[in-house]
């Protein structure tokens, strides 16, 4: 909750709408559960409303696939209310009327509008408040409102609506139809002792059979009650989302908005149309971040670091000045500063890298901690590994940790030099300063400052390599 807001605890509720299947959409997935920035469309809706009131004042109205629906935001802490039969917004806040009913107001939110800005939840809000209103709605004006029901007004100047009328039911008396842009966005603040007075008297006399929430601003005003709107200061905000092609528009909105904000911070996103920025991402100032990188997930990058085309971060956490060189993948890993990774590295989870840490070349990790100033440049294989710092891991080293039934750990001491195309079989343990020699299979314990060597003794056999050849001519002769 921002700080300028300071709602009492039975002040004001707020409703998610999350019930509905999306049947245009085409899919088995529940509308809300599509996801645009990195997450759930629902998930957006309840971080924006988060900032108005705390999670347990917050009820999502679930109906199709409840418990996946749970299941995907259950962490955000909201309230669930079940609507076992979907007949409309108005019979959702019927179904959420024992949850609302000791609050003063309640807030309506759609849970497939996921960009709707807190900014405007608190302005519609305190609009509400000033207004002293039984309904107050939030409206947009699109360029292209066709299709969405029109919200007339009192006159110019007036918050007062008279009424809202659905696109197949306007007429000229309703004034300049093409000047009529004014659109209902199905977001509203209700006085909640007013909204459950009224609740019973919605009827279902529409071709779809359900009980409509928008009618309640007809059924307030017969009543003499006050219904206001105030316009969203960006349409787009109240965009929702009816097809997977429409989804995919929100989400490079928000994509293109997330690199927008982070520019305006100071971040250097070159091509940022190529780039894919979760919109939880969070870079500081002065790093770049090079064409065709994918940002996903909680992504923490500090400052000055570099970022180049093709590498994929998820879920990781780098610290200043870091290098990620060109298609590396890191999938939730900690990254120390001045550290310098890939190209073609593959972080996978569990790695920790500490300051100025280099790894290379085709080198993978896995459940890895690597000390300060460790190297392994090329073509290695470190899985359930600790690593000292100052330690060098040479090209094509494997910590072989699995046996085939379990994982086994590998410690390598500080300042070790671990030679190319080396074998340890864990678990196993190598001491500071110690010294593998290349080409080793090591199985036991090397202590520190020693030599370990496990290979087997070579024989050099001369001329026999021609006499091979002399005797294969003649076979064939």
């Amino acid at each position: 909750m921002s700080k300028e807001m300071e709602v009492d605890a039975k002040e004001l509720a707020i409703v998610i709408m999350a019930a509905g299947k999306g049947t245009r959409l085409k899919s088995r997935r529940p509308k809300v559960l599509h996801e645009i920035g990195g997450k759930p469309l629902l998930a957006h809706v309840i971080a924006a409303a988060e900032h108005i009131v705390p999670a347990a004042h917050i009820f999502a109205v679930v109906g199709h696939q409840a418990e996946r629906v749970r299941a995907a935001v259950a962490a955000t802490g909201v309230q669930f209310v079940e609507q076992t039969e979907q007949r409309g917004t108005g019979h959702a806040i019927q179904c959420a009327a024992d949850a609302i009913k000791d609050y003063e107001n309640t807030l309506v939110l759609s849970g497939d509008v996921p960009l709707i800005q807190t900014e405007t939840l608190e302005k519609l809000w305190k609009f509400h408040q000033m207004q002293h209103a039984a309904m107050t709605i939030l409206t947009a004006a699109p360029e292209d409102p066709t299709g969405y029901g029109r919200v007339l007004r009192a006159g110019p100047e007036s918050a007062e609506v008279t009424a809202i009328v659905e696109q197949r039911d306007l007429k000229a008396e309703h004034g300049d139809l093409d000047g009529l842009r004014e659109i209902n966005s199905g977001i509203y603040v209700f006085r909640t002792k007013t909204l459950l007075e009224h609740l019973p008297r919605l009827t279902a006399n529409n071709s779809a059979g359900e009980l409509y929430l928008t009618d309640m601003a007809a059924l307030l005003r017969a009543s003499g009650e006050r219904v206001v709107a105030i316009e969203a200061p960006d349409a787009v905000e109240i965009l929702g989302a009816n097809t997977i092609a429409e989804i995919v528009a929100l989400d490079q909105t928000l994509r293109m908005a997330t690199a927008k904000r982070l520019m305006a911070e100071g971040v250097t996103i070159f091509r940022p149309e190529t780039c894919v920025i979760d919109a939880d991402v969070q870079i500081a100032p002065d790093t770049v971040i090079e064409p065709f990188v994918q940002l996903l997930g909680k992504t923490v990058i500090g400052s000055e670091c570099r970022i180049r085309s093709y590498s994929v971060l998820e879920n990781c956490v780098l610290g200043d000045a870091v290098l990620v060189r060109q298609s590396c993948v890191m999938v939730e890993s900690k990254v120390a500063s001045g550290a310098q990774i890939g190209p073609f590295s593959r972080l996978r989870e569990g790695t920790e890298l500490g300051e100025n840490v280099h790894v290379g070349n085709f080198v993978e990790t896995k459940n890895a901690v690597l000390g300060k100033g460790t190297k392994a440049n090329h073509l290695a294989y470190i899985g359930d590994a600790e690593v000292g710092g100052g330690t060098n891991i040479g090209a094509g080293v494997i910590t072989a940790n699995y046996d085939g039934v379990r994982k086994s750990k590998t410690k390598i001491g500080s300042k070790v030099f671990v030679g190319s195309d080396s074998i340890l079989v864990a678990p196993i343990s190598v001491g500071d300063g110690a010294l593998i020699g290349a080409g080793s299979t090591i199985t036991r314990d090397v202590p520190a400052d020693a030599l370990a060597v496990g290979r087997a003794r070579q024989v050099t056999k001369e001329g026999w390599a021609a006499s091979k050849r002399m005797r294969q001519e003649q076979e064939k002769g």
